[in-house]
């Protein structure tokens, strides 16, 4: 029996239906400018994924930032509803910007597949800054709130959550800081450097390369221990400041994803964690490992939502 010459690439395509299905084009949502902190894990983590052999079908990235990646999630929320491949980077800046900018995003209908990473929190100022302490600048801001402007990421986010309690630790009015949200870390040690800025508060891969070349000085840590690499560093609890706190990143699936593409990421993305590959990338970025996936991933959202809303309203950010 011949087959015609027209039939012969549908033939070919039931037949390998399967692998072409397993390799289908996935669509990221990177709710935020190139170059931040949610843009590097969403790539580097499809990198170090193609690289360990676990996804190696191409991958459509889209950069859509703006209100704490509300705006990127509520059109990923909208146009990708029921897709099988679609995917999104978080984290902890969104819980707070959700309830900041009154975004009716409901986190509990995507898809939770993985928290995949933590990142700590460091306060800089310029290299020549007068502040050579954390308690040098916390009395300067008691001092002068109004008159200490501090950049740091979106109103709402772990950056203005992390000033806020360092204010209230320091007695100083949460309510007359001058805090000036960034576009990125590099905007804010623009800031820093020309001086609109008195400090700036962002993650450390953010700003790490900045004060390795002397731009700017880092006076603390948000970690519970120093830091490799920082190690020169105080905690801002060795500072006399107790505050603790991370922001931590991960992936969402679609709103009413097919249960067996869901099931097939979050394997994914364990496997990725496990591999040689990430954990490389973690490391030269700065990254500490914060995995949890699936429904416990899923249950976390919802504690950590709750205690992200609880610190604003505390704080009067959010009332």
């Amino acid at each position: 029996m011949k087959i015609h010459r027209f039939l012969r690439p549908l033939l070919a395509a039931a037949l390998l239906g399967g692998s072409l299905a397993a390799q289908a084009q996935v669509s990221m949502m990177l709710p935020a400018n190139p170059g931040g902190g949610w843009d590097s894990t969403g790539r580097q983590a499809m990198h170090a994924m193609n690289e360990a052999g676990i996804y190696t079908g191409t991958v459509s990235f889209t950069n859509k930032g703006g209100a704490g990646g509300t705006i990127g999630l509520a059109d990923f929320q909208r146009s990708q509803k029921g897709k099988p491949d679609a995917l999104a980077v978080f984290g902890a800046i969104t819980v707070g910007s959700i309830s900041m900018n009154k975004s009716p995003i409901d986190l509990s209908k995507f898809k939770p597949v993985a928290r995949l990473t933590a990142e700590y929190l460091v306060l800089a100022v310029k290299a020549d800054s007068p502040y050579k302490t954390l308690d040098d600048f916390v009395q300067a801001l008691k001092a002068s709130p109004g008159g200490t402007p501090v950049g740091g990421g979106s109103a709402g986010g772990v950056d203005h959550i992390a000033l806020a309690l360092l204010a209230q630790k320091g007695q100083v009015p949460v309510a007359a800081l001058n805090y000036i949200p960034q576009a990125g870390g590099a905007d804010t040690v623009t800031g820093i450097v020309n001086g609109t800025l008195k400090a700036g508060i962002s993650g450390i891969s953010e700003f790490q390369q900045f004060a390795d070349s002397g731009r700017i000085r880092i006076l603390a840590v948000s970690s519970d221990k120093r830091m490799k690499g920082l190690d020169n560093v105080p905690t801002f609890k060795e500072a006399g400041y107790d505050v603790e706190i991370a922001n931590w990143r991960g992936i969402l699936g679609s709103v009413d994803m097919p249960e067996e593409n869901y099931r097939q990421w979050v394997e994914r993305f364990a496997k990725l964690n496990d591999s040689p590959q990430w954990q490389a990338t973690m490391e030269r970025l700065g990254w500490e490992p914060y995995f949890l996936g699936g429904e416990a991933f899923g249950q976390f959202i919802q504690a950590d939502s709750q205690r992200i809303n609880t610190i604003l309203h505390d704080a009067g950010l959010v009332k």
